[in-house]
């Protein structure tokens, strides 16, 4: 009689399955984590299937499965998820899966907890902090010796002293879980009456059961994070999993505090600067169903939830959702595809909806609830363009006299000032002023950007660096270089000569050394310790900053200089959520936004304060063009280190195109191949090819069948696919 066969999905970059014995000794099932031969290693994969006609023929041919291993199984809610994000972002299964397996299944055994607790006689010599210590553990009860340490103030060397005499004894202390359990009912909301009004539709929109999405639409300020919190707290009253998604998971630890005031305790975390040991453990704990909300970044939507009921994905029109390497996904569409799969409720948070979920809400395909006002009465700030043509600032500055005395009243109300400019490092150019000679990358089609704060000039797209040299390479001219345009860094320089006395912080990504770090300065900043901050994009996500009152945008032009179709919308994002940070409680908020062109219709929406204007505006020019989302888009970069026979192979993909017939054929166009606007990163050279297809057009089943049908990419040619692309660089 043949053995049973089945089929694994291995969590390498191949799509197929592979076929494996079952020893008579293994009960497997569709899900089980089992390890696999593969080549020359053993390698984890999940059972797919059992294989019901495997050829007798090739059962001698065929490994066996090595081991079941000791993890929770894969949910068949999960595996549905993973085949049709594949399908769909034409990545391979195995690529997806191992998304979905970052469980740390080779760190060997977990260290012991040490704890100590009393066992003996007191000791015969007595001091002040045997005493504290004594006192401490006199309850019986077991702790840490660190925590001991700590909670009596007394040093290791006491502890370890009462243990050699026998007073105390170590005990092996159970792991600490990876978050308590939230207490649903821990504390009350102190809800507005809008506030009250959404979270009761909130509710009961989750408590039919089943797939809703909802987008939860509610102006900065305005409460929306505790409006949710009241569908998570029905979610933990029904004994099911929240997955709370964030765009900077790493940068919240507002956020974490909040949800302990509201729950009693934080929920677990999943990022990127997890430890993997603690990475290890909180895979487990979700899998095991010993978490009860998560909160994380866009990977967390592939932890094997043991009985996921509620998915909110918070500041949703965010780019960081999107993922731009390895597997190419966008986590908010991704989270409202395993809410269908999974049939639960999906909760979308913005102040400023991306265009895709503004206009599924307008179309009814989503919920929407309203918060049209900010919690407590505070009033939205109030916005005033500066034109640079007609209040300019001084040679070589770049803070207008209007918004310098804007700040300077800030300060003299013991106020807070924002002052933002979306553009890391101290200059985005320097030059030769004696031949005009440029610092250019010698890997990617980019200028070195100047960070005076790390005396080095910098590639961003590479991370190519080199010291700033004495004399230009080009003319050897001596002390010859100028720095064009402001970074934060310069501003910095600026603002310290204009307010020699004020307090001040530079808050950009690459300024900071470690994610606690940055949690630290942004507390800072909470608490009052600084009066001028200057920031980058990282200080527009959901920050709540009391003493802010002042948001100046030191050049509201920077996004909207580009031929990328969706500036305008994250243009009027970027700068509505930055300017939100003004007013949130005392006194009344102001924006300033310095521009070279107030009339541009997104600074006129942003002035006038009429988000439904500049929606429709946008909405309008979109489905007049096809352009997402009413249009389907694909990219597709071919690059390589030679650009000749990049181009060839670009050229021979577009002659491989499938024919369409009927309509659909006037409606589908191929742009391209053209050189992408950084023809050249990383020594090798770009091109981009652009799919431009209806909105119900299967343009996933399209690319599939055209690469089937072209040609094989040789000599290093590489060909990367982006569907649905947010980046078009």
């Amino acid at each position: 009689m043949p053995r049973r066969v089945v089929d694994v999905l291995v969590p390498v970059a191949l799509d197929r399955e592979y076929s494996y014995r079952v020893p008579e000794k293994l009960d497997l099932a569709p899900g089980d984590i089992v390890s696999v031969p593969l080549g020359a290693r053993e390698a984890t994969a999940v059972v797919w299937a059992d294989n019901p006609k495997p050829n007798p023929r090739l059962d001698n041919r065929l490994k066996d499965v090595e081991d079941k291993l000791d993890a929770p199984p894969l949910k068949g809610e999960l595996r549905r998820f993973v085949d049709w994000v594949a399908s769909y972002t034409l990545s391979s299964r195995g690529m997806v899966l191992r998304m979905c397996l970052r469980m740390g299944e080779h760190l060997g055994a977990a260290r012991e907890r040490v704890g100590v607790r009393l066992a003996g006689p007191a000791p015969q010599r007595m001091t002040g902090a045997r005493s504290r210590l004594l006192e401490l553990l006199a309850d019986g009860m077991a702790r840490g010796k660190s925590e001991a340490a700590r909670e009596a103030g007394v040093t290791a060397g006491v502890i370890d002293g009462l243990i050699d005499e026998g007073t105390l004894e170590t005990v092996v202390l159970p792991p600490e879980p990876v978050a308590h359990r939230p207490d649903a009912d821990f504390k009350q909301a102190d809800f507005t009456a809008a506030q009250s009004t959404a979270a009761a539709a909130l509710k009961a929109t989750i408590a039919k059961a089943g797939y809703t999405v909802t987008l939860l639409d509610g102006v900065t300020g305005s409460g929306k994070t505790e409006v949710y919190f009241e569908a998570v707290a029905d979610t933990i009253r029904a004994g099911r999993q929240s997955l709370i998604l964030m765009p900077e998971i790493a940068l919240t630890a507002q956020f974490l505090d909040r949800f302990a005031a509201r729950f009693g305790t934080r929920p677990a975390e999943w990022h990127s600067e997890l430890s993997p040991r603690r990475r290890a453990r909180t895979w487990r704990a979700v899998a095991d169903g010993e978490v009860a909300v998560v909160v994380g970044a866009r990977s967390a939507l592939f932890l094997p939830y043991a009985d996921l009921g509620l998915i909110v994905v918070d500041e949703e029109h965010d780019p960081a959702y999107k993922q731009e390497d390895g597997v190419r996904y966008h986590a908010r569409d991704m989270a409202v595809v395993r809410g269908h799969i999974a049939r639960i409720a999906v909760v979308l948070a913005s102040a400023t909806p991306s265009l895709e979920t503004e206009v599924n809400a307008r179309r009814g395909r989503y919920a929407r609830i309203a918060l049209p006002e900010r919690f407590g009465g505070a009033r939205l700030p109030a916005i005033e363009a500066i034109d640079l043509r007609r209040d300019p600032p001084p040679p070589r500055h770049f803070i207008s006299p209007v918004l310098a005395g804007a700040v300077k009243t800030s300060l003299q109300r013991n106020e807070q000032a924002l002052l933002f400019l979306n553009r890391r490092g101290y200059a985005p150019l320097t030059l030769c002023r004696a031949c005009g000679f440029r610092f250019a990358c010698p890997n990617c089609d980019a200028w070195l950007v100047d960070h005076r704060f790390r005396r080095q000039l910098v590639c961003h797209h590479c991370g190519f660096a080199m010291p700033h040299p004495a004399n230009c390479p080009h003319c050897q001219v001596a002390n010859s270089f100028v720095a064009i345009g402001p970074g934060v860094e310069r501003l910095e320089e600026e603002v310290r000569e204009l307010f020699p006395g004020a307090r001040v912080l530079v808050l950009s990504s690459d300024l900071v050394a470690s994610v606690e770090r940055m949690r630290e300065e942004l507390a800072d900043v909470a608490a009052g310790r600084f009066d001028i901050v200057i920031g980058t994009q990282l200080v527009a996500k959901g920050h709540h900053f009391p003493m802010l009152n002042l948001v100046g945008v030191v050049d509201a032009d920077l996004g909207l200089a580009n031929g990328d179709p969706r500036a305008a919308e994250r243009t009027f994002q970027l700068l509505h959520q930055v300017v939100g940070r003004a007013g949130r409680e005392a006194g009344a908020g102001y924006g300033y936004l310095q521009t070279h062109q107030p009339e541009h219709p997104v600074l006129r929406a942003l002035i006038a304060q009429d988000r439904d204007a500049f929606y429709d505006a946008e909405i309008a020019q979109r489905e007049s063009t096809h352009y997402p989302p009413f249009g389907r888009l694909a990219s597709l970069v071919v690059s390589g280190p030679d650009k000749h026979a990049a181009e060839s192979f670009a050229r021979a993909l577009v002659r491989a195109a499938p024919k369409v017939a009927g309509a659909i054929a006037d409606a589908l166009r191929i742009l391209g191949p053209a050189e992408a606007p950084l023809a050249l990163v990383r020594g090798r050279h770009r091109l981009r090819l652009l799919v431009k297809a209806p909105r119900a057009f299967d343009l996933s089943a399209y690319l599939r069948q055209w690469l089937a049908a072209g040609p094989n990419p040789k000599g290093g040619v590489k060909l990367e696919i982006d569907v649905d692309p947010q980046s078009f660089l």
